[in-house]
C-alpha cells in the first residue's frame, strides 16, 4: 500500500529537525555544511519536499528509505549513501521515519575529493557505495548509525573529510576565484565572469563543466534565481515581486527561470507546504549564512 503523504502540522506527535555542525578550518574551502535531518512521523506516511538546485551532496540514510526524484525524474527509493551532483532543477522527495546525515560539497570539493567531472553526476544521484568515484567515503555507510552521540558522529565525518586531504590533488585556484565570482550579485555576463578570471571563454567554460557542473551562462542564471528564492525562503510573507534580483528585467523573466528550476510556478510553490526546506533555510542562513547552499560563499 502505498504511504499517505503527511503534514506535520497535522499532528502533534510529528518532529522535523535540521541540525548544522560546524567545520574544522581545513575543511571550510571544500564542504559547505555538515548537517542531520531527523524525521519521526506517524507509521506509514511520508512528508514531502522539495531540494532547491544546489552544489554536490552526499547523504547517509539510517531508517526508512526516502523516494526520489530529480527534475521531475520518477520518484525512487534512495539508497543508504547518496551521492548526488550539482543540481540545475529542483529535487522531489518523500521521506518516512529517518536520520540523514548530509556533507554538502562546494565546486573546489568537487575537484579536490572526486577524479569524477562534475558535468557527469549533474541533476543525477547515485548510490555512492556502488560508484568509484565516492568510495572513500562508503566507510561512513555502516559507522554513522553506530553512533547516538549526535556530535560524536559529526565529528567522525568532519574526522573522516579532514583525512582524507593528504590524498588530494592540489586546490586549483581559478575554481575558487570562479566561485566568487558567481556569488557576486553585480556579475552579468559569462565574458564579466572570464574578465575576472583572466581566462578565455573556452576555458571557463571548461572549469564549468569540471567543477561547477554547468555551462558557465546557466550557472549565472542559476544564481540569479537563487538569490530571489533565498529571499523568499527566509521571509514567505513576501511577494514575489519583493524577492527579485535586480539583474531580472520583469517578473516575467523570473517565473520562467522559476519554472526552469523548479518545475513549477512560483505561485504554487509559495502554497505548497515546506516542512523540511522551510524551517532548514532559517537553521542554515544562522549556521552558514545562506538560505540555501547555492549561495554559500567560498572561504577566504
Amino acid at each position: 500500500m502505498k504511504d499517505a503523504i503527511h503534514n506535520p502540522g497535522e499532528d502533534a506527535g510529528a518532529r522535523i529537525v535540521t541540525r548544522f555542525f560546524p567545520l574544522s578550518e581545513a575543511l571550510k574551502p571544500y564542504v559547505s555544511t555538515i548537517y542531520l535531518t531527523e524525521i519521526t512521523l506517524p507509521a506509514g506516511t511520508r512528508v514531502e519536499d522539495y531540494l532547491h538546485p544546489e552544489w554536490a551532496n552526499m547523504r547517509f540514510i539510517d531508517g526508512e528509505a526516502p523516494l526520489a526524484g530529480v527534475g521531475g525524474a520518477p520518484a525512487v527509493p534512495a539508497p543508504p549513501f547518496v551521492a548526488t551532483g550539482p543540481t540545475s532543477k529542483a529535487s522531489y522527495f518523500a521521506a518516512g521515519n529517518m536520520r540523514a546525515w548530509g556533507i554538502g560539497i562546494l565546486p573546489a570539493g568537487w575537484a579536490k575529493y572526486f577524479a569524477l567531472p562534475a558535468a557527469e553526476l549533474a541533476d543525477r544521484f547515485c548510490d555512492g557505495a556502488a560508484h568509484p568515484a565516492f568510495a572513500a567515503f562508503a566507510p561512513l555507510t555502516d559507522a554513522l548509525p553506530r553512533i547516538n552521540d549526535v556530535d560524536a558522529a559529526a565529528a567522525l565525518i568532519d574526522g573522516h573529510l579532514v583525512g582524507l586531504l593528504a590524498g588530494t590533488p592540489r586546490d586549483d585556484p581559478a575554481i575558487v576565484a570562479a566561485h566568487r565570482a558567481l556569488v557576486d550579485d553585480d556579475l552579468a555576463s559569462v565574458a564579466d565572469l572570464a574578465a575576472k578570471l583572466a581566462l578565455s571563454e573556452r576555458t571557463v567554460e571548461r572549469l564549468s563543466h569540471r567543477a561547477f557542473g554547468f555551462p558557465p551562462k546557466l550557472l549565472l542564471r542559476r544564481q540569479r534565481f537563487l538569490r530571489s528564492l533565498g529571499r523568499f525562503m527566509l521571509d514567505p510573507s513576501m511577494a514575489w515581486i519583493d524577492t527579485l534580483d535586480h539583474q531580472y528585467y520583469d517578473q516575467a523573466q523570473f517565473t520562467r527561470d522559476f519554472r526552469r528550476f523548479m518545475g513549477m510556478s512560483p505561485r504554487a510553490y509559495a502554497a505548497r507546504p515546506k516542512p523540511i526546506l522551510g524551517a532548514a533555510a532559517f537553521a542554515r542562513a544562522a549556521a552558514a549564512g545562506a538560505a540555501v547552499q547555492g549561495l554559500h560563499k567560498p572561504a577566504d
